[in-house]
């Protein structure tokens, strides 16, 4: 928008690093600082803390050379900063360790030097509770907002958490309650006379009221909601038209593309920079989409904005397989990604047809778009009939006070298992790999397997294989040990997904697209892009 500040994030002063460790910046403590690899960062002496002041001074300069309006020093989320602020990382027995007073000494030194050599405003953001135990705290957290308004701070930024240990609350992921920040920059804001900004999954409309009318926010700091839709505030204001693509706070696509070396990704948005126009198409046509999932959803209204004519024949209700990804613990954020495709479709006017199309009714249509996703990969276990898949979670199919095997320890077989435990069950997941969780999010599957290993009713085996399954017993083969289990109730198999096409042998008289997992088995992120891609085509 026209008048807008752009503003410059400093977060640690450079690449001050031991080359054997890349990324490691160096740090307070020699002990408990955020590790890599399993090595130690170096201590900083007086001489690396100089270096470090004058790296500082030398990036707000390149900001306010390259017409940057306002710098914002990192005081939080466990960098250089945080460290010395965070009573349980800061172990220092010099002048900048031990009480509050000089653990805030040197990121005030950095502050000071900044501020003496830009002429432009300073921004503060604090982390105001590490969620850590013996870390930085509220009550440090409001002294030192007021001595950063002192100090000539014109606002203070307030989040949580640290990237090192407590990641999800640094990047507000779906696993941390909505609101904790907010109510934390409430308690800073009554304490200071500068503005403070509220930040915090904030990713709806009713977010952003509850701010302004219950918190009294001035001023509201918005991140992934924008990568989701970039349309997002203007949206919000009504001077861009149409439905919010929602966040889901899941950071798959885009805390997960970026360290994937995939660069910034989202789940639910195809095309984050704008670049792939969806042009009218030249030739108006009528196409049938078979499965009802976020894929063959995308395909659908990407088809119809293009002013084709498109039917979705869905036998059950649409979302596919992606309503059981909303089921486990803590994850139905994920349900606002299906309630806007259904939402989108009913004024987009895209016929739905709720039951399996005959071949031959397909012939009627330009083309046929192939959806129906992946089936359950079963692996070849002898005497493995009787089972259920991750289709268990459903509220009509979960069991209680049982014992269940899992087969598969991947991300459906973790979420599984912990959905399962949640409903008081004893859980035994068992998967051929030596490691859990596949290619998960390294985020939340951290926090996953640790509540699974914290759980005495689940227990997890690795590098194990079923070798036969009879009656209420599993015969385990790992290394050289042979493993017996009696005394289950009930199996479950979630040990991979494969492609599934009903019409492959079906005789076809018009083009056939196949998308999403259809054609290859992945993720929703991969399964959406795949039928926007083919779409705008």
């Amino acid at each position: 928008p026209t008048g807008a500040k752009v503003i410059a994030h400093l977060n640690h002063p450079g690449r001050m690093t031991n080359p054997k460790i890349p990324g490691n910046y160096f740090v307070s403590s020699t002990d408990r600082a955020c590790e890599n690899g399993g090595a130690k960062p170096k201590r900083m002496d007086r001489v690396d803390m100089k270096q470090a002041i004058e790296l500082f001074v030398a990036a707000a300069k390149r900001a306010e050379k390259a017409n940057f309006d306002i710098i914002e020093l990192q005081f939080g989320h466990g960098y250089l900063l945080a460290q010395f602020l965070s009573p349980l990382v800061n172990d220092r027995t010099d002048d900048y360790g031990g009480d509050f007073e000089n653990r805030i000494k040197f990121p005030l030194e950095v502050l000071q030097a900044v501020k003496n050599a830009v002429d432009i405003p300073l921004i503060a953001r604090i982390s105001v509770d590490e969620m850590l135990p013996n870390g930085i705290k509220l009550p440090e957290m409001i002294r030192f907002s007021k001595i950063l308004e002192k100090n000539g701070v014109e606002a203070v930024h307030i989040s949580a958490g640290s990237v090192c240990s407590t990641p999800p609350w640094f990047f507000q992921h779906m696993f941390v309650p909505k609101g904790k920040t907010w109510e934390m920059a409430k308690t800073i804001q009554e304490n200071l006379g500068i503005p403070v900004i509220f930040v915090g999954r904030i990713n709806t409309v009713e977010d952003i009221e509850n701010l302004k009318n219950k918190y009294g926010a001035g001023y509201i700091s918005i991140g992934r909601a924008l990568i989701a839709d970039p349309g997002f505030v203007g949206k919000y204001l009504g001077e861009v038209k149409g439905n919010i693509r929602p966040c889901l706070a899941c950071s798959d696509g885009c805390l997960g593309g970026v360290k994937s070396g995939k660069g910034l990704q989202c789940i639910i948005n195809p095309d984050i920079t704008g670049e792939k126009k969806i042009e009218p198409a030249a030739e108006k046509k009528n196409y049938a989409v078979i499965g009802g999932g976020i894929a063959g959803m995308e395909a659908a209204l990407v088809l119809r904005q293009r002013g084709h004519k498109v039917t979705i024949y869905e036998k059950n209700r649409l979302g596919g397989a992606f309503l059981l990804a909303a089921l486990p613990p803590r994850k139905n954020t994920l349900m606002k990604a299906i309630d806007y495709f259904v939402k989108e479709m009913a004024e987009k006017e895209v016929e739905i047809i709720y039951r399996e199309p005959k071949p031959d009714e397909l012939n009627n249509y330009d083309g046929v778009w192939i959806a129906t996703g992946a089936k359950p990969a079963i692996p070849p276990v002898e005497g493995l009939e009787n089972f259920d898949w991750a289709d268990i979670l459903l509220p009509e199919k979960m069991p209680e006070n049982e014992k269940i095997f899992v087969i598969g320890g991947g991300l459906i077989g973790l979420e599984t298992a912990a959905a399962l435990s949640e409903n008081h069950n004893t859980v035994i997941v068992v998967d051929i790999l030596p490691e859990l969780g596949g290619n998960m999010l390294a985020l939340e599957k951290a926090q996953l397997l640790k509540k699974l290993k914290n759980n005495p009713e689940v227990t997890l085996m690795t590098g194990t294989k079923v070798t036969k399954i009879e009656g209420s017993k599993a015969y385990l083969q790992r290394g050289d040990e042979e493993i017996t289990i009696d005394g289950i109730d009930r199996f479950v198999v979630v040990a991979g997904v494969k492609s599934f096409n009903p019409l492959e042998d079906t005789s076809i008289d018009v083009p056939l697209y196949i998308i999403g997992d259809a054609k290859k088995t992945g993720k929703a992120e991969d399964a959406i892009k795949d039928a926007f891609e083919l779409a705008i085509k």
